[in-house]
């Protein structure tokens, strides 16, 4: 038997498990969004009644987690660090940001969140190799490792949910720029309004590349060890793009 809307076959007695939840929840969120992220919907999935999943999972947010934690193992797979800690810390930023357009859906449910689990121990594990070999110990290690990676998680987590959005909501949003902010009043706002024909034209990835290389510059300048790359390497304002 096979579920009409996701073409799966009904999976045999004790084949189900939290890994093959977590996973068929992500393709759930990558094809139905997620609206479409219901028990019965995932049941159906599953090839399974929907009250199996409460023998691996308490909750639904229990769910919410393991998929976050599916999406950190996605953002470490292949990766190898940089020998330059700046360098280090800007591929998992990217890396996090890919994985996160790949599942808007998944990511918009993941940024703010905190897994506890095997992924995410590994990415603390990847950020902080990154802010030690940068000199920082203690206290000001663990708060610098903050620094990288929310900015990077949340960051990430923002984009997605602006991309999990329909494509009717995106053009309104973006729209935005050219309909209501270039026709800005001047005597009510005039900074607006003297930047009012750039704002339209500045894209997520020129947006995302200059927050990356502030935050990477702030951090640099109190690194008790210089970074070792060279300037080439760093993040830096890259042409622009579609806002997509």
């Amino acid at each position: 038997m096979t579920d009409s809307g996701l073409g799966r076959k009904r999976l045999s007695r004790g084949a189900l498990t939290g890994s093959s939840i977590a996973l068929a929840t992500l393709r759930l969120l990558d094809e139905k969004g997620t609206a479409g992220f219901t028990l019965p919907a995932l049941g159906r999935a599953l090839g399974a009644d929907q009250t199996a999943v409460y023998r691996h999972y308490a909750h639904k947010d229990d769910i919410v987690l393991a998929v976050a934690d599916l999406l950190l193992e996605e953002v470490l797979d292949g990766y190898h660090p940089a020998p330059c800690w700046r360098a280090a810390i800007a591929d998992l930023s990217r890396r996090i940001r890919e994985v996160y357009k790949r599942h808007p859906a998944a990511g918009s449910l993941s940024g703010s969140r905190t897994t506890g689990r095997t992924g995410e121990k590994q990415l603390v594990e990847a950020f902080l190799a990154a802010i030690i070999d940068a000199g920082f110990e203690g206290q000001e290690a663990a708060l610098y490792y903050r620094v990288a990676a929310d900015f990077s998680l949340f960051w990430a987590g923002g984009h997605a949910g602006y991309l999990a959005l329909d494509p009717d909501r995106q053009f309104t949003d973006e729209s935005s720029w050219t309909r209501e902010y270039f026709n800005a009043d001047p005597q009510l706002h005039p900074r607006t309004a003297q930047t009012k024909q750039h704002l339209a034209e500045v894209g997520f990835d020129e947006i995302f590349e200059t927050a990356l290389a502030l935050m990477l510059d702030g951090i640099e300048v109190r690194a008790p060890k210089p970074c070792t790359c060279t300037s080439t390497d760093h993040p830096t304002i890259r042409p622009r793009h579609s806002r997509a």
